[in-house]
């Protein structure tokens, strides 16, 4: 029982069908036998004469009105050319994908590809290109394959398609302020709203099986677009078999008993209304709304609550939340939940940390020349400001990922947030690490000196070279499989690739030397001197060790070692709560500790400010 067989496809297709023993039987698990060849949807056809270019990029852009979606596929630098001719539908891919068997191997192929057009080509939403995009979707939600799905081998392929079809959707541009277009198991929908009318709905009557259709209702009560301060549009999808799809992963006992409805809004919205027709009226259970959390992939009874209930429909309204910052927790955890609290206490320490980090750059430049008279002073120091920048690059960067992600939904730019994002953070973990070596140094090496250009060589080889080598290998492996990028969020995965460990495993590694180091600090100055025994002279070590320890928790991270309770339990409120404040804090507790409250910094800074009055009074 549990052992696993690996199985090659038959010579017709590719891939490969996965069984697991249960109960001296072999159960089929996943099948990725496929027969669909997405390179081969973008073979170049035939040029007419005097079209041919002496690039063979240029020669693929000319040769078919789908061409680019082939340079998707192998060469991501031409990009820039994909945008340049977006008008263009990909219609031309359709036969061949409407004709090949929606087995599970197929499907996977399928979302894959739609995720890569929702990613990379999703500017200028036309009629054209949405009526593709349904079309191909379609195949794979027709009802009579829906147990295909359970044999797929990424289990969050349909979360996957959800997300996808939301975000092409999301960008569909509206034509004389509305536009249609439905599939037998997808609809789009679409109206220019603004805070005049009356009330808008969205109306969708769609087949679910051969025993007839299912409707569903969208409803923008008055009240709620009178808050819009402009002209927006609303967009919905609906899905009459997505529910029955997604339950093919799911171990809730509970069904979805009616559609799938997407609702994209403006931010200014908060509530809306739903009506869902049961596609079980016999049943006497109970309904309950809920809405899909695309980052857990699972259905979330907070989103939305029932208003009302009888046999043959339910009545739901839904909180539509507003686009936030995201928790900073979500560093070290797999997902963060949502939390209002947890939003504002990212916005107030993020912010007061960047104002902190440039007043501590500020001083240090000022008191430079004052605190760097030995060797060793000036290797703290240099570590100091090291630790300060890249915290400071990263807090900013953290703040652009977030808008980044909220507001263009950009691929590239998303993917190129996360690895500065992930370099700049390992950078401050790392020079955290030169820091806690130096003072090992410092406290057991006393007869063993080292010049200061081998420091600065070993620092930064340390301090931004390990980082830099370990972000280029996180983005070269996981991106190629579509595994960098987590769902919601500019960060890096965990539920494909667990490309999260890149940052975690180095993190929570140097926490722990880190951590040796204070014990070792905290011996060597615990120690009382001659006449041991005497209460004040263990209230003077009690002291000096307490302030060492407030001294080097922010400055060498170990306040991070906390995020290991957000890997164990992401779900719990409580525990990123705590790590947010002990972390979106860190600059200001630099500040403090590490500029402020150093004895030689706080001298120098007298000095300087006595030498510009007098100077300012002499010149008076």
């Amino acid at each position: 029982n549990g052992a696993i067989c690996i199985q090659p496809c038959s010579p017709s297709f590719h891939g490969e069908t996965s069984f697991v023993c249960e109960d001296r039987k072999w159960q089929m698990l996943s099948d990725a036998c496929a027969s669909l060849d997405v390179q081969s949807l973008f073979q170049v056809r035939k040029l007419p004469s005097g079209t041919f270019s002496a690039h063979p990029t240029l020669h693929l852009l000319l040769g078919c009105s789908c061409g680019f979606l082939f340079v998707l596929f192998i060469n991501l630098k031409f990009i820039s050319s994909l945008q340049r001719i977006s008008q263009t539908d990909f219609s031309c891919i359709i036969p061949d994908i409407l004709s090949s068997p929606a087995i599970p191997g197929n499907i996977a192929d399928i979302v894959e590809l739609l995720k890569k057009i929702s990613l990379l080509l999703s500017e200028n939403v036309t009629r054209g290109k949405m009526q593709s995009y349904s079309r191909i979707a379609n195949h794979i939600l027709n009802s009579s394959i829906i147990s295909n799905w359970a044999f797929v081998k990424n289990r969050n392929a349909s979360s996957i398609l959800l997300d996808s079809v939301n975000s092409f959707a999301g960008k569909l541009l509206l034509r004389n302020g509305s536009e249609s277009i439905q599939e037998p198991f997808i609809a789009t929908k679409g109206y220019s709203i603004h805070r005049n009318a009356s009330g808008k709905s969205f109306d969708f009557s769609m087949e679910f099986n051969s025993t007839g259709n299912i409707t569903g209702h969208v409803v923008i009560p008055e009240e709620e677009l009178l808050r819009l301060p402009r002209a927006s549009k609303a967009i919905s999808v609906a899905f009459p078999t997505l529910g029955a799809i997604l339950e093919t992963n799911q171990l809730d006992p509970a069904f979805v008993n009616g559609m799938v409805l997407s609702v994209s809004l403006p931010e200014e919205l908060q509530n809306i209304l739903l009506t869902f027709e049961k596609l079980n009226k016999l049943g006497q259970a109970g309904a309950q709304c809920v809405g899909w959390h695309s980052a857990e992939r699972r259905w979330d009874p907070r989103a939305c609550e029932v208003r009302a209930h009888n046999v043959t429909t339910v009545v739901c309204v839904c909180a539509h939340r507003r686009r936030t910052y995201r928790s900073f927790s979500i560093l070290m955890a797999p997902a963060a939940p949502r939390s209002s609290a947890l939003d504002y206490i990212t916005r107030v320490g993020l912010g007061l940390s960047i104002f902190s980090l440039v007043l501590c750059l500020v001083i240090e430049a000022v008191v430079w020349h004052h605190v760097t008279k030995t060797e060793i002073t000036y290797m703290r120091h240099f570590c100091l400001v090291n630790i300060a920048a890249s915290l400071l690059v990263a807090d900013v960067l953290f703040i652009l990922a977030a808008i980044v992600h909220n507001t263009t939904l950009n691929y590239q730019l998303c993917v190129a947030a996360t690895f500065f994002l992930h370099f700049f953070y390992l950078a401050l973990f790392f020079w955290m690490f030169t820091l806690g070596l130096l003072i090992l140094y410092g406290l057991l090496l006393i007869f063993f000196k080292i010049t200061r250009s081998v420091f600065l060589a070993a620092a930064f080889f340390i301090g931004y070279g390990c980082p830099l080598v370990i972000s280029i290998l996180t983005v070269a492996i996981t991106e190629p499989k579509n595994g960098y990028l987590r769902s919601g969020a500019c960060w890096l995965n965990w539920y494909e690739t667990k490309a999260l460990l890149a940052f975690v495993v180095p993190a929570l590694s140097i926490i722990v030397v880190n951590l040796i180091v204070v014990v070792v600090v905290v011996v060597k100055t615990g120690r009382s001197s001659v006449g041991e025994g005497c209460k004040s002279q263990d209230l003077s070590s009690m002291i000096r060790v307490s302030k060492n320890v407030a001294l080097l928790t922010p400055l060498l991270g170990l306040t991070w070692g906390f995020g290991l309770a957000t890997i164990i339990d992401s779900h719990s409120l409580a525990f990123h709560i705590t790590f947010a404040l002990l972390n979106a804090f860190q600059g200001f507790f630099i500040l403090l500790f590490g500029t402020l409250l150093d004895r030689k910094t706080r001298e120098a800074l007298r000095m300087n400010c006595l030498s510009s009055r007098q100077k300012w009074g002499l010149e008076k």
